[in-house]
């Protein structure tokens, strides 16, 4: 690998293609296309209701953007710095033309076996990508990086890329709004125990499933979030990153659960392939996956990092 980055471009305005340009996610090599080989993108309207949250009012990342030219290890060194996992690509002209995620860089390139200072990232992006625009409504950005299966997109407003979309902006939107609601669903349960008090033990059996459908509906668990029959992909501490890389490919995920016999030891994600192997020079296959992962001590961050970088 080349032991120095590339200088940074000159800053200068991204352009966004026209909206009829086709597009495919990024997080997922083998997803739908149509005659073309590719899928068109579906931006989220602009029509909605006073008060409404739009993308332009969450808080926005500044996009990353270099030529597609740059290889992929410069491109790393950049990312890392710049401490993201998303970089937006762009061709001669200056107009947007593609996105590589850290997940690109795990199963397209480090799973194939490809040298880092030898590919470009015009190999590996996805072109043309989704985007959505700045009065998007935040809801429905979020509802097309679920469907998507990816986790990050494009803001442009007035044809340029203004900023980067990360999925978990749009979460904390939509969490907010459910803990609204569950205040408002602790006022109907309060009232629910008012009527019972009144009624006795007549109201015992209704007021059981009420009770049950909050915790349910305010409360999920994790089984209420993975589904039966999730594929989970483990390494041992003592397998090598290219191993863990080719398990992310092999079960389309993120990441990787580190094990001993049946005990977590903890996760490896395709943003520490970009961030603690590939940026920092080291060999994928000589660096032993136990030495870059992370711990998995805090369960509840454990299980949080298992969902965003496997599920969404």
């Amino acid at each position: 690998m080349s032991s120095t980055a590339a200088a940074a471009p000159p800053a200068r305005r991204t352009r966004s293609r026209p909206p009829s340009a086709s597009s495919r996610r990024s997080d997922d090599p083998s997803s739908a296309a149509n005659g073309n080989g590719k899928t068109s993108p579906k931006l989220a309207s602009p029509k909605h209701l006073p008060g409404e949250r739009t993308v332009k009012k969450l808080r926005l990342s500044k996009a990353l953007t270099i030529p597609e030219g740059t290889t992929v290890y410069d491109a790393s060194r950049r990312m890392a710095a710049r401490r993201v996992d998303a970089v937006l690509l762009t061709d001669a002209q200056g107009l947007l033309s593609g996105i590589v995620t850290d997940k690109d860089i795990s199963t397209r390139v480090i799973a194939e076996g490809l040298r880092v200072e030898q590919t470009i990232m015009s190999k590996i992006m996805t072109r043309n990508p989704t985007y959505v625009t700045a009065d998007s409504l935040a809801i429905e950005a979020l509802q097309k990086m679920v469907q998507g299966k990816f986790r990050h997109l494009p803001v442009v407003e007035n044809g340029e890329v203004m900023a980067m979309l990360d999925i978990a902006k749009c979460l904390y939107d939509a969490i907010a709004r459910l803990e609204k609601a569950a205040e408002q669903g602790s006022a109907i349960a309060a009232a629910v125990e008012g009527v019972e008090r009144q009624l006795g033990g007549n109201f015992t059996a209704p007021y059981a499933f009420i009770e049950t459908l909050r915790e349910r509906m305010f409360k999920p668990s994790l089984s209420t979030i993975v589904t039966e029959g999730t594929k989970v992909a483990i390494v041992s501490p003592s397998d090598p990153v290219y191993v863990a890389t080719q398990k992310m490919r092999e079960f389309r995920v993120n990441s990787v659960i580190v094990t001993t016999g049946n005990t977590v030891q903890g996760i490896f994600t395709s943003k520490d392939v970009l961030m603690r192997v590939v940026s920092q020079n080291l060999s994928p296959e000589l660096t032993l996956v136990e030495k870059v992962s992370a711990s998995a001590r805090h369960l509840s961050f454990f299980k949080l990092h298992l969902i965003l970088y496997n599920y969404l």
